[in-house]
């Protein structure tokens, strides 16, 4: 009797829908598990004072080198956002979002670009451990400092801070690992957190051997020894309070780690680096609501990174080993005002103030001072379209004779997100 019954069941949802199916049968239905699904588009038109064939070569000496346009490394070719004059398709991001059980969540950011596509974020997070805990599992971007863990579309500029590209790169720390994070049973936020990583951030981490090429007949083949994996450890507190309409939220950051840095195939200036390096960060973020669409929000963040190790190059043709040690600090602060839901308006500064690089014991003299300045202007149709008009004036570069630049860049940025998207952090 049972059998007809639900065979009866099963008659009627084809002819009316699943909605008629008794309780017994909808346990394992489809839309119950459907995730939300976005698509984010980022596309900007671009007007700088150098050429893009100019801005290849331009660096930050003893810094960093590729901050403006494509760059190689050996077979490899990246480009930054916002790469080059003219217009730009910065990228398609598409976010799944979903619960797995009473005790996971899962999330996946996929990155398409001209170049290809790349898993930009796939993890596991915990959401009954309880006591204030939780852990996350997979690749996703870090929680050291304050930036590193946003994505691009969430930024209130369109470039990242100098500071974040030259010390980390353009994706920041984004990694495969594990993270713990504990919040303590308080009335005011404070929470502290550990991740355990692989260590493969190109720009300052990594733990790959380096094959350096024998470029010399007469010299021997080298190669660095490689770092053992996970080699990248991260530690932070974050804690936060209100005080009227206002809030208040501030952190503290250390990453410690191994360094490979293969520049060896470099067209410009060969190079490698084997060291082991620290970065210490902090963070400071204001922000004063005045009623529910109008606020004024103050942002900073300070880095120091610390490497001592080995530096490999070929001035002559022959790769040569010497000691190096690095000592650099930089920092960006910045102020926004929302007018309303529509309109936004705000101005960076950014600046590397100290560039300490020593090599066998021998200052290198580098140069300091490497700052830029920024101003946007921003209109939001709704929270799914923006419009951003942004100014630089960037004196952080020198060229291939040491003669630092003056660059100018216009950027008009268009973002553009459809489907459901998971609300963004303070």
């Amino acid at each position: 009797m049972k059998k007809i019954l639900l065979s009866s069941a099963l008659c009627a949802s084809m002819a009316f829908g699943a909605d008629v199916l008794p309780e017994e049968l909808r346990t394992f239905a489809q839309s119950k598990f459907m995730p939300d699904i976005s698509l984010i588009m980022d596309m900007s038109y671009v007007n700088r004072s150098v050429k893009d064939d100019e801005a290849e070569h331009l660096e930050m000496p003893g810094v960093a080198h590729g901050l403006l346009g494509s760059h190689s490394h050996g077979s490899d070719n990246h480009a930054t956002y916002n790469a080059s004059n003219g217009f730009n398709l910065n990228y398609a991001e598409l976010v799944l979002s979903s619960s797995v059980d009473p005790f996971f969540t899962m999330d996946g950011v996929f990155h398409f670009s001209e170049n290809g596509v790349e898993i930009e974020e796939l993890y596991f997070t915990t959401t009954a451990l309880g006591f204030g805990s939780r852990v996350k599992g997979g690749k996703f971007n870090s929680n050291f400092g304050y930036l590193n863990e946003q994505h691009h579309h969430y930024w209130d500029f369109a470039d990242m801070p100098l500071v974040y590209e030259s010390f980390l790169g353009m994706h920041g720390i984004n990694e495969k690992g594990v993270q713990f994070q504990w919040t303590a049973p308080t009335s005011t936020y404070l929470m502290l957190g550990l991740e355990v990583l692989q260590g493969e951030n190109e720009q300052m981490f990594g733990n790959e051997a380096i094959e350096l090429t024998r470029i010399n007949a007469a010299a021997s083949p080298q190669k660095t020894s490689a770092a053992d994996a996970p080699s990248l450890f991260i530690a932070y507190a974050k804690t936060s309070y209100d005080i009227d309409n206002t809030t208040i939220l501030a952190g503290l950051s250390y990453a410690q780690g191994k360094s490979r840095i293969d520049h060896s195939e470099d067209m410009d200036s060969p190079h490698a680096i084997s060291a082991n390096s620290k970065i210490y960060g902090a963070d400071l973020v204001i922000k004063h609501y005045f009623d529910s669409y109008s606020s004024l929000k103050w942002q900073s963040e300070w880095m120091m990174r610390d490497m001592d190790g080995t530096q490999y190059a070929n001035p002559g043709g022959v790769f040569k080993a010497s000691d190096l040690t690095k000592k650099q600090a930089g920092l960006y602060t910045q102020l926004v005002y929302a007018y309303d839901q529509n309109w936004k308006i705000g101005a960076r500064y950014d600046t590397v103030y100290q560039n300490d690089v020593k090599v066998n014991g021998q200052d290198r003299n580098m140069p300091t001072d490497m700052d830029k300045y920024s101003a946007m202007l921003e209109y939001s149709t709704s929270e799914f379209a923006r419009f951003r008009l942004q100014y630089d004036r960037s004196n952080a570069l020198f060229n291939e004779n040491d003669v630092r630049q003056k660059i100018d860049t216009l950027i008009f940025q268009v973002n553009i997100s459809i489907g459901a998207h998971g609300a963004h952090s303070f």
